[in-house]
Formats: structure tokens, sequence, C-alpha cells
């Protein structure tokens, strides 16, 4: 929790007590489903709440928007983002069902009024969105197939409605279908090495 502090210093003492308590629920539940590898588990903070609130420091929801959280596993990026927004809507999508079950009670613990979790594959979901935010699910032009179609037409941000993929590594193959798609280095924002290749991967829907 030092991490997140150290870079979200503005939170409030609620969203602190909601960020500390993520360690303890996900260790009670790994426990008997692995929803976080076990390998990176130890840097839980770093490698998997502070990597997805990378998206927070290149970009802030605006009050009403509502996003859905592609393939979220465990709540991954839609649980930290949640809290850290709390007047933005987030939906958490995944096919796993046992995942889901246990992203719900992770939302019910925290109290989360503004996150919801649903069993389903994405292009199934009949809901319109401003973003889509996800997590290594998928190759991009995999993941903007299946969201086609899915956002809402008039956007109430400053930029664009579309897509905020956390990624790593060289993407430079992977977006050239995408030529207007935006890196934000995430290294800019965190200072620890692990951050030196991910990145913030935003496409606008309009592309």
């Amino acid at each position: 929790m030092e991490l997140i502090q150290k870079y979200f210093p503005d939170l409030l003492n609620k969203q602190i007590d909601q960020l500390s308590s993520l360690k303890k629920l996900y260790t009670y539940w790994n426990a008997s489903v692995n929803i976080i590898s076990k390998k990176t588990f130890s840097d839980f903070y770093q490698k998997h709440v502070l990597f997805c609130l990378g998206i927070a420091k290149v970009f802030s929801f605006f009050y009403g928007s509502r996003v859905m959280d592609l393939g979220t596993g465990g709540g991954f990026p839609g649980i930290p983002l949640s809290i850290v927004f709390p007047y933005t809507e987030f939906i958490l999508v995944d096919s796993i069902n046992k995942k889901i079950k246990i992203v719900e009670e992770i939302i019910k613990n925290l109290h989360l009024k503004n996150a919801h979790a649903i069993c389903m594959r994405a292009e199934k979901l009949e809901n319109k969105f401003d973003f889509v935010v996800s997590r290594a699910v998928a190759k991009t032009s995999k993941i903007q197939n299946w969201i086609k179609n899915k956002f809402r037409y008039k956007s109430n941000s400053i930029i664009p409605n579309g897509s905020l993929f956390l990624k790593g590594g060289d993407l430079s193959k992977e977006l050239e279908e995408f030529p207007h798609a935006v890196e934000y280095s995430l290294y800019h924002s965190f200072q620890e090495p692990f951050f030196i290749t991910k990145k913030v991967i935003w496409i606008s829907n309009n592309q």
C-alpha cells in the first residue's frame, strides 16, 4: 500500500481502506481458486493494483461514465478502478463463472456500489459503454473485434470514447492496423523497473 499512497496521495480514507483490504481478500479466495498467479502474488500491489491504476494516471473517467472491464478474471483492472472512480459505473465481464462468483463476493465485501460482475462473453452484451478497459486478455485486433458496436455514440469525456488496454513489451507489430493508437508509457508515472515496458494503449472508437 505504500506504493499506492506514494503515487496517489489524494485518496480518501475510504478508498485507502478499500485498497488496503484487497490483498487479504485475494489471499483468501486465491487459496481455493487460482485467480492470481502465485508467481506474482508476492508483488500484489505493484504488479496488479498499481499496474491497473496506471489507467488512472493517464486518464480520468468523468462522472456518470460507463466502463466495461473485458475479461476481468479476478477483477482487474475493474475493481481497483472502481475504487478510485466511485462515480463511474464499471461492468466486469468474464465468461468463467467461478471467477465471476469470486469477483461478486469481493465487490460485496468492499461495498462497491458502482461495480457489477457479469458472466458472459463480451460480444453478447447488449449494453453500450463509454470505454472498454482490459489487461492483457488477447491481441488488440481480437479485442477490438469483440467490442465493435459496444460504444455510446456521444462522448462525455475530454477524449473520444474507446478502448484503454494495459499492455507490455514492444507493440509495434500488434498495433500496425491501428495507426492512430496512442501509447502512454507507465514508466513516466511509476519509477519501479517493472513498469519500464508497461503501457496504456488508447484507441478511439472512431478509428
